[in-house]
């Protein structure tokens, strides 16, 4: 069957093994992505309008359930039918640096070892550190590790490319 006919639905894609997907013709693996990016910009939207609906019909009473329980945020079980809910509200802190760097600073003055109360990190922008004079850069060259992330391929028409 020629193509487009013969391109595999999402469903059977899944099913099929790697080496027999990357031996399709460029044209169908290029159909192929357009149609599972268009799949994922959908669910990513279906998955954003469910999550708003379960907070509109369990927020509030997760809310008063976390009060009755004395906590402003964590984990709290709802009863609905047959079903129990489970409604966490994580809790993020931040912190302001340059009032902990205060903090570090008198807790050093006064003696004590401030890593017993805050762990401390250094970080280098690598913007910065392209930017910098070789001296210096080589100074700081034994203590960089360069990792990568992962490969990312995008398959697009001769007059999209970049």
């Amino acid at each position: 069957m020629p193509f487009p006919e013969n391109t595999p639905s999402i469903d059977e894609l899944i099913n099929l093994p790697a080496g027999e997907i990357a031996q399709l013709p460029v044209e169908l693996l290029a159909a192929m992505q357009r149609e599972i990016d268009a799949a994922a910009k959908q669910m990513k939207a279906v998955t954003a309008r469910f999550s708003t609906a379960l907070e509109v019909r369990y927020a509030t009473r997760a809310a008063e359930a976390r009060r009755a329980c004395g906590k402003d945020t964590g984990t709290v079980r709802l009863a609905d039918g047959d079903f129990t809910v489970v409604a966490d509200l994580p809790k993020r802190v931040e912190w302001d640096q340059t009032r902990l760097v205060a903090m570090v600073e008198r807790i050093r003055a006064a003696g004590d070892y401030p890593s017993e109360y805050v762990e401390i990190s250094f970080k280098v922008p690598e913007r910065a550190y392209v930017a910098w004079p070789e001296a210096i850069r080589q100074g700081f060259e034994p203590a960089r590790t360069v990792k990568t992330g992962a490969l990312k391929i995008s398959i697009l028409p001769q007059e999209d490319r970049a």
